[in-house]
């Protein structure tokens, strides 16, 4: 039987991630999840991609709290209103997505221009602002917060297993940002799962998730290097991209716990991928 091992929610877009005993399902994904993002003075969103140093800042909820601090330095932190009204509406950036952003007050973006050395701020995409998944994958209309591309990211732990049995130091699943792993299955099941349901929730795997650099910098440390995407690309690529995990939408929203039950209902043709 297929369950549910882990959930992880990514309040900040880059920043570090907590782990849940359940998850509530939204419009736009897991509740909170990615709805806070930083960005340039150009109103451009920030990653690891460029800054790795964003994994060492660290993200909790408490109450209808979202507190951020640096890994190693708990004291020093900075503390926003899950639901804010915010300092004032900009347009900002996300890929090649435009769209409308509350602006998070002077204190909290000096903090974290002082945390990351550059001029940045934190915004936050209240529910009003509707960002849209990639119609050619959307079964309806689908929308989500300040992710690469879709609202929900699910890996298998086999696939995992599969990936650390050929580096000569694993890795953990926190390279990787998923929302959803589970366990039981075999290494990427998740590429043949077409629809499945999860506590009366059903879910499509509409697309693989092509990795990139955040991929190969240590969420401990921020200290980048070649793995695991070095070797993930000698058999997992395919259209000239490296695949890990697949990228995951739903029909109707709910509640899923650590320990549900995963029912595949339809399969799909595997990957095709490069020999």
């Amino acid at each position: 039987m297929l369950s549910i091992s882990h959930l992880y929610v990514y309040p900040i877009k880059s920043l570090g991630g907590i782990e849940l005993s359940s998850a509530r399902l939204t419009d736009r994904g897991i509740e909170h999840d990615r709805r806070w993002m930083l960005v340039d003075e150009n109103n451009r969103f920030l990653t690891q991609r460029e800054f790795s140093k964003m994994a060492l800042l660290r993200t909790a909820i408490h109450a209808n709290e979202l507190t951020v601090y640096e890994k190693g330095n708990e004291v020093d932190k900075i503390s926003v209103n899950l639901y804010p009204t915010g300092n004032g509406t900009v347009n900002v950036q996300v890929w090649d997505d435009v769209c409308e952003a509350l602006v998070m007050s002077n204190e909290v973006n000096e903090w974290f221009t002082q945390k990351l050395n550059m001029s940045c701020k934190l915004v936050y995409m209240p529910d009003v602002s509707k960002r849209k998944v990639d119609t050619e994958y959307a079964f309806n209309h689908e929308i989500t917060g300040f992710s690469d591309a879709f609202p929900v990211l699910m890996i298998g732990q086999a696939s995992l297993d599969d990936l650390n049995s050929r580096l000569e130091k694993p890795v953990p699943m926190n390279r990787f940002r998923p929302n959803i792993v589970f366990t039981d299955g075999t290494a990427f099941e998740e590429d043949t799962m077409r629809e499945f349901h999860i506590n009366g929730i059903t879910f499509y795997a509409v697309k693989p998730c092509a990795r990139c650099v955040v991929t190969t910098t240590d969420q401990e440390t921020g200290i980048t290097s070649k793995e695991p995407l070095k070797t993930l690309s000698t058999y997992r690529t395919g259209n000239n991209k490296v695949y890990f995990g697949q990228n995951i939408l739903y029909k109707n929203e709910g509640t899923i716990k650590v320990g549900d039950e995963l029912k595949v209902v339809e399969t799909k043709e595997a990957l095709q991928l490069n020999a």
